[in-house]
């Protein structure tokens, strides 16, 4: 297991020491900016951005002897807004900034838990100590005691040991004591009915963050789930959120603070408070970081989201903060692909169990559920309600027995009689879970290939997710169900290296084995020979054509390794040269392949969201998804769902969808995260 990434002792934050300081002039400078009528914003701004925080409290020293005035007090006078709130951030000393953010997160009614959980899951506890005597000193009153009587619980537990500041510190790690904590963990969540709460709290409280991450390399192996998984199967409400984002913060507290700020601007409207907190805390410790892993992970610069997201001096004020704009999307600065490279090692290691929502049911009466749905559908009218609680909560190998049991006893078929009553979404979503899986498949290609146009996003997505058995299973069905090979009716109905791509994907011939190291150094250089097709001489046909011999027969741990060697040799991520040199459906089937290697479940989670958000849903494509993952890894879905777009599937189908379709679906959904 890779070794998170240690950046040394050199300086990473985005704002520095003013060189020339003069306190007394910056304090007439600001003075001035605030006299008479109006205030210059800009001057404002260019000033306390351009000066370190220590500066910035002799400046606070100076105007106080100059004037006799409180300089917080003057700019909240002559600023308003939100810009007010950045600056006045700003000219606080970091403990007083985070002591006032937690003071107006327990005030008044109501708490905002997500900003307690922000601040106490992320200090050091040297930053804890000070935090602490600030909020003393600021509002004569006991943190630890102000935290108690406005939370309760677990969560209030672990914030009051998060408050001590008691964290062990990183030079002590001992074996065995790694060996024990991860069973002890395990055995708190996994192996007991109900959790034991105090473990996690214990453990994850005081243990020193790098005995931790190898606590975290353990448990993974031990149990073959991250920690996530557990907590987020074993603990609820804001104490897991509190638990994950400490677990966030000990593996990397850059890449928790990348991920908060992208979640605070992503979206209808930005969470300023979120914004303008991270900013002003993080610009002169980690900021650098920040930013590098923010691409990393998203593939935009910081700086491009804040300019986008915001505007005025507000965002002038904030791009200041930020630092600079890093370069081209996609490419990352050297220690930013070697993060990278280490998030790749942790998913190749990563055997993350895959879960279906849907199982088998217990208890089994092929004969009282064939009865049942005969009845729902005899007589006037239809009860939806028996034939969706049945249908939605039995395997599929359980359907094809009501299938055959309905037949025997009643001489009728079941699906003839379903698609006669019911109507729609609903009877496609039902009818869909009737069919075996490997002919539910063929049937959306057949559908995808007839007909006026080709919908290449349905022929993409199932060739490109398919492991080798189930493309098998699926030429088989299309040849039994419509008498023509599948090959065949891919060949007359796309063309070029699409059908090249789509053809090779078909045969279901995928190597089947682990990584070949050196072999794999030898893919990423053909994958890195991409960016010389925008040179005069080179051959973008014959590159695609390497490249699709790489993507589409090597096995999914060797094609995680080339991607690795791929960013080690470019400081480019694989899937964005993809975007930028190749065009049209070529390109969408790359992609589909390399996020579907990366992280299947994340890019399914992708599909769904995507078939739901903005005006409208597409029906298709999210009946689609539910019936094809809910025997496979709906529930690791649904985990990469809420992780990356902060709201859960079931919130999603319930806001989106209605009636019958909507009950059907959150049946399949199998619960609320």
């Amino acid at each position: 297991m890779a070794k998170p990434l240690i950046l040394g002792a050199k300086y990473r934050g985005s704002i520095h020491d003013f060189p020339d300081f003069d306190p007394s002039q910056d304090a007439e400078a600001l003075y001035t900016a605030m006299k008479g009528f109006g205030s210059d914003k800009e001057a404002i701004l260019e000033l306390i951005t351009s000066r370190s925080n220590r500066q910035r409290q002799e400046i606070c020293q100076s105007y106080k002897s100059l004037y006799g005035k409180d300089l917080i007090a003057d700019l909240k006078y002559e600023l308003t807004g939100k810009f007010e709130r950045l600056i006045v951030g700003l000219m606080r000393p970091p403990a007083y900034c985070d002591a006032k953010e937690i003071k107006d997160a327990i005030s008044g009614i109501g708490t905002d838990e997500k900003c307690l959980i922000e601040i106490l899951a992320s200090r050091t506890n040297d930053q804890m100590h000070q935090l602490v005597a600030a909020y003393k000193d600021a509002y004569e009153r006991d943190l630890e005691s102000d935290i108690i009587g406005d939370t309760s619980g677990h969560f209030q537990k672990m914030l009051v040991v998060l408050l001590q500041g008691t964290r062990e510190n990183d030079d002590v790690v001992s074996e065995d004591l790694v060996q024990q904590d991860t069973q002890d963990l395990y055995e708190a969540g996994e192996l007991k009915w109900g959790t034991d709460e105090a473990q996690f709290i214990y453990i994850l409280g005081n243990r020193s963050k790098q005995h931790l991450r190898l606590v975290f390399d353990e448990y993974l192996k031990t149990t073959g789930k991250p920690i996530e998984a557990s907590i987020r199967g074993e603990l609820s409400g804001d104490f897991e959120k509190l638990m994950l984002a400490v677990v966030k913060c000990i593996r990397s507290t850059p890449e928790y603070f990348a991920e908060r700020l992208f979640k605070a601007m992503k979206g209808l409207g930005t969470r300023d408070n979120t914004l303008i907190r991270i900013m002003v805390s993080r610009s002169e410790l980690d900021m650098l970081d920040i930013r590098e892993i923010f691409r990393t992970k998203y593939e935009k610069s910081l700086y491009s989201m804040i300019k986008n997201d915001t505007s005025g001096e507000y965002k002038k004020a904030l791009l200041k903060l930020c630092g600079g704009d890093d370069d081209a999307a996609g490419q990352f600065f050297p220690e930013a692909a070697q993060v990278a490279y280490q998030m790749w090692e942790l998913s190749a290691v990563a055997r993350v169990e895959m879960k279906g929502t849907v199982h088998p049911a217990n208890d089994f009466n092929p004969d009282a559920d064939a009865k049942a749905l005969r009845k729902a559908m005899k007589g006037l009218g239809t009860d939806e309600d028996t034939i969706i609680d049945i249908i939605t909560h039995r395997s599929n190998a359980q359907r094809q027995q009501i299938r055959q049991t309905f037949k025997s006893h009643f001489g009728r078929d079941l699906m003839a009689d379903l698609k006669s009553e019911i109507s729609g979404d609903l009877a496609r979503l039902i009818l869909g879970l009737m069919l075996p899986p490997a002919h539910y498949d063929a049937k959306q290609l057949k559908k995808a290939i007839e007909g006026a146009g080709t919908d290449e996003k349905t022929l993409i997505e199932i060739l490109a997710t398919r492991t080798n058995a189930e493309i098998r299973a699926i030429n088989e069905a299309y040849k039994e169900d419509y008498h023509r090979s599948l090959e065949d009716d891919l060949s007359s109905d796309t063309s070029g290296h699409f059908r090249r791509i789509l053809i090779s994907l078909a045969t279901g011939n995928r190597e089947e084995g682990g990584e070949d190291r050196d072999l794999a150094r030898e893919d990423a250089k053909v994958s890195s020979s991409l960016e010389i097709a925008d040179t005069p001489s080179g051959d973008k046909t014959s590159l695609e054509t390497r490249f699709m011999t790489i993507l589409c027969t090597r096995s999914y741990p060797h094609l995680r390794r080339v991607f690795q060697e791929f960013i080690k040799m470019t400081n480019y991520d694989v899937e964005h040269v993809i975007k930028k040199e190749m065009s049209g459906d070529v390109k969408d089937a790359f992609v589909a392949i390399v996020q579907s290697v990366k992280n299947k479940p994340l890019f399914f989670a992708d599909k769904l969201y995507k078939s739901m958000k903005g005006a409208g849903t597409d029906e298709k494509s999210l009946t689609r998804a539910m019936i094809s993952r809910s025997e496979i890894d709906l529930l690791n879905i649904r985990r990469e769902f809420i992780e990356k777009y902060d709201k859960s599937l079931h919130q999603a189908i319930e806001g989106d969808t209605s009636g019958d379709f909507q009950k059907a679906l959150l049946a399949l959904c199998g619960g609320e995260d």
